[in-house]
């Protein structure tokens, strides 16, 4: 696809998300007792300098526990919370980006999906939040994953019911605008999935939207080239 057609449909994309804007599309009202626990818990951090890499998004992230065993690596910070959105993200940037940190891996969207938005309304959601990690801290490299897929046959997540197939749909939006702007997106979505589908793998969730042990595993070893890249420009103290 040549430029000039990624950036057209981004356009087509942002159109439509607002033509189908409803009033409420400014998602929950409310943050989440866990929410304030761990905004809290941020606040009165110091595990942010020029150093580190941080792990930013919702419970896919936070569940991750320790992502410098994963990674094999001891800079990294975990900054998901578990229900968080979008707009719950933006709300606490400022613990990060004045921090000026060397990386940040950004995944959100799936909890915007799940708050009845269209694929297009999500993609708004996370574009702002690129926009504003890219405008607060233009020293810290952005890394901007792709959503994973979900299985609903373990009929859990009511408000993500016929939604499978938004999700690769949010994916190319992102994947075109970070292409536009010049940011690397990660494509985590196919070592999810088997074959064709969209559906994320039994085998790899615990119960149809969080991920295995196997699931993480998969997924740091989709990242260790990035960090290691990182940690390589990193002075040697």
């Amino acid at each position: 696809m040549t430029r000039r057609k990624r950036i057209s449909n981004i356009l087509l994309w942002l159109l439509l998300a607002l033509w189908n804007s409803p009033v409420m599309a400014q998602g929950q009202l409310l943050f989440t007792r866990h929410y304030n626990d761990r905004y809290a818990q941020f606040e009165f951090s110091y595990d942010l300098d020029s150093t580190k890499i941080v792990m930013l998004g919702n419970s896919l992230t936070e569940n991750a526990g320790d992502w410098n065993a994963l990674l094999e690596t001891n800079n990294v910070v975990n900054r998901g919370i578990s229900g968080d959105d979008a707009r719950g993200i933006l709300h606490r940037l400022h613990q990060i980006l004045p921090k000026k940190p060397k990386a940040i891996f950004l995944m959100c969207g799936i909890n915007d999906l799940s708050h009845n938005l269209s694929a297009g309304q999500v993609f708004l959601k996370c574009k702002e939040v690129i926009d504003s990690i890219r405008s607060g801290a233009p020293e810290t490299t952005l890394y901007v994953q792709s959503l994973l897929p979900f299985n609903e046959s373990f009929g859990r997540w009511k408000t993500l019911a016929g939604r499978t197939d938004d999700v690769p749909v949010i994916n190319q939006m992102l994947c075109d605008y970070c292409d536009i702007i010049g940011v690397t997106y990660i494509n985590l979505f196919p070592r999810f999935t088997r074959g064709d589908s969209n559906i994320l793998m039994p085998s790899l969730t615990v119960d149809g939207l969080h991920l295995s042990k196997t699931g993480y595993k998969i997924w740091a070893h989709l990242l260790n080239r990035y960090v290691s890249e990182i940690n390589w420009e990193i002075p040697r103290q």
